[in-house]
């Protein structure tokens, strides 16, 4: 069993309310500075850069996650991570039919770079992104899983998009074995709402949106690598996220 570091909630400049140097490049080698050695890239309501994301985790021998933050009709953030790459672009095809017909205002909201693998400007996505989707929870978490996403809440410590501050509880019935916290400590004060979801099922993540807010390498999963290949390792990982046995 080897320590593998982790941040799995990071956004690149295609979400609006990211730093423009949160770029595919820059934030492969800024996790490979601080020693992470798997990475989510989880963009509000789409998985456009995941492509080149892939390509500059790879140059830095980091294990590169698909993902995506849903937002969900009553603001909820759900964070949607895919064992494979053509799955979450499948899945971003399909999230775009549900974005709210809203114009992007880069001046007021910020930009929604596209990038290539070089960090490149390929494109400009126009709809407004950080806004919720049409999907109310249920559904969100019914069309994610049916393209095979391990989903989870985001941030449940946070008064802003966070489950528990929205709904008062995580209701058993939407099936989550895994939560995210922003900050360990903030267990203390959630135990009762995640008696079922205990200790042993919960993430540590940054939800970074600049390149000094990625983990630092304190938040680790043991994961069985023999005989390693970074596809065992990611399968593994969903292996034990979608059984609840991350620690």
């Amino acid at each position: 069993m080897t320590p593998y570091y982790y941040d799995l909630h990071i956004h690149s400049a295609l979400s609006p309310c990211a730093d423009n140097d949160m770029t595919p490049n820059n934030i492969a080698g800024m996790a490979a500075i601080k020693g992470l050695q798997i990475l989510a890239l989880t963009d509000h309501n789409s998985a456009k850069n995941c492509p080149a994301f892939f390509e500059a985790c790879k140059q830095q021998g980091i294990i590169a996650v698909a993902g995506m933050e849903l937002s969900t009709a009553e603001d909820i953030h759900l964070v949607c991570l895919f064992r494979e790459l053509d799955d979450a672009m499948r899945f971003d095809a399909e999230v775009e039919k549900h974005l709210m017909p809203l114009k992007n205002r880069p001046e007021i909201f910020g930009e929604q770079y596209i990038m290539d693998g070089e960090d490149e400007i390929v494109g400009e996505f126009d709809t407004l992104l950080i806004s919720a989707t049409d999907l109310p929870i249920d559904e969100a978490i019914d069309l994610a899983r049916r393209f095979g996403a391990h989903v989870h809440p985001a941030h449940i410590d946070r008064e802003s998009n966070g489950i528990v501050a929205i709904l008062g509880d995580i209701p058993s019935e939407y099936g989550f074995c895994t939560f995210e916290l922003r900050d360990r400590t903030s267990l203390e004060r959630l135990t009762p709402v995640v008696e079922e979801l205990n200790g042993d099922n919960m993430l540590i993540c940054s939800d970074a949106h600049h390149l000094w807010d990625i983990s630092e390498a304190e938040n680790s999963l043991l994961i069985d690598d023999e005989p390693y290949s970074s596809a065992l390792v990611r399968a593994r990982l969903f292996d034990m996220l979608e059984k609840g046995s991350l620690n």
